[in-house]
C-alpha cells in the first residue's frame, strides 16, 4: 500500500527520497567515469553538468509524464534508451574503446552528454522519480533532488583530487570494475524493461 503523500516538508519522506535518489544517481561508483571523461575530453565543467542534470530531473518531476505521452513514448522505451547509452559507456571503460566520440573544438559538451546525461541525470533516476511521485510529495521529491545534486557537485569539483588519491594504477582496476557494474546495471534495465 503506498503511502499518503504529504503536502507540507517532511524530514522522513526527505531522508528516504535522498536515500534512493543517491542509491540510483551512485556518483560514487561513476567517479572513473568521470576521470575518463575528463581525460578525454580535457575539461567538465562541473557546475553546468550539476545544473543540466538538475534541470532534467526537476522537469521531468513536474512534466517528465507529460512530455513522454507527447511524444508517444512510454517509460519503459525510455528506460531501454537509457540503458544502451549506459551499456556503450560501460564497453568504453572495458574495451579501451572510445564510442563516444568527443570534438576538441567543443569540449564542454562532455558536460551535458554522457555526464549529465544519462549518467546523472539517466533513465533511472527519471524512471525512479516518476516512481517516487505516486507515494511522495512533489516538495519532499524536489528537495531529495536538491540534497543530491549539490552532493554530486562536490564529487565532480573534487574528481582530480580523487584521481591523485586513487592513482594511476587503482584507476585502470575501479575503470573495469566499474564498466561491468555499468554493462550489469544496463542490462538489468533491458531485463526489466523489455521483457515485462
Amino acid at each position: 500500500m503506498l503511502k499518503k503523500a504529504h503536502p507540507m516538508p517532511n524530514i522522513k519522506d526527505i531522508l528516504t527520497i535522498s536515500i534512493i535518489l543517491f542509491s540510483i544517481i551512485d556518483i560514487i561508483g561513476s567517479i572513473p567515469i568521470v576521470i575518463d571523461l575528463k581525460k578525454k575530453s580535457g575539461h567538465i565543467d562541473s557546475l553546468k553538468a550539476t545544473i543540466v542534470a538538475g534541470v532534467l530531473m526537476i522537469s521531468f518531476l513536474f512534466i517528465g509524464e507529460g512530455i513522454l505521452k507527447l511524444l508517444g513514448i512510454d517509460v519503459q522505451s525510455f528506460s531501454v534508451a537509457g540503458a544502451i547509452i549506459i551499456l556503450i559507456l560501460g564497453m568504453e571503460m572495458i574495451l579501451d574503446r572510445s564510442f563516444f566520440k568527443t570534438d576538441p573544438s567543443t569540449p564542454k559538451t562532455t558536460s551535458i552528454v554522457p555526464l549529465a546525461f544519462p549518467l546523472i541525470a539517466g533513465a533511472g533516476s527519471l524512471t525512479t522519480i516518476l516512481s517516487l511521485k505516486a507515494a511522495y510529495s512533489e516538495v519532499n521529491i524536489l528537495i531529495g533532488i536538491i540534497l543530491n545534486l549539490i552532493f554530486v557537485y562536490i564529487v565532480l569539483r573534487s574528481s582530480d583530487w580523487l584521481e591523485k588519491k586513487i592513482g594511476k594504477g587503482g584507476f585502470d582496476i575501479m575503470r573495469k570494475v566499474f564498466g561491468i557494474i555499468l554493462l550489469s546495471l544496463a542490462i538489468k534495465l533491458l531485463k526489466q524493461n523489455l521483457f515485462v
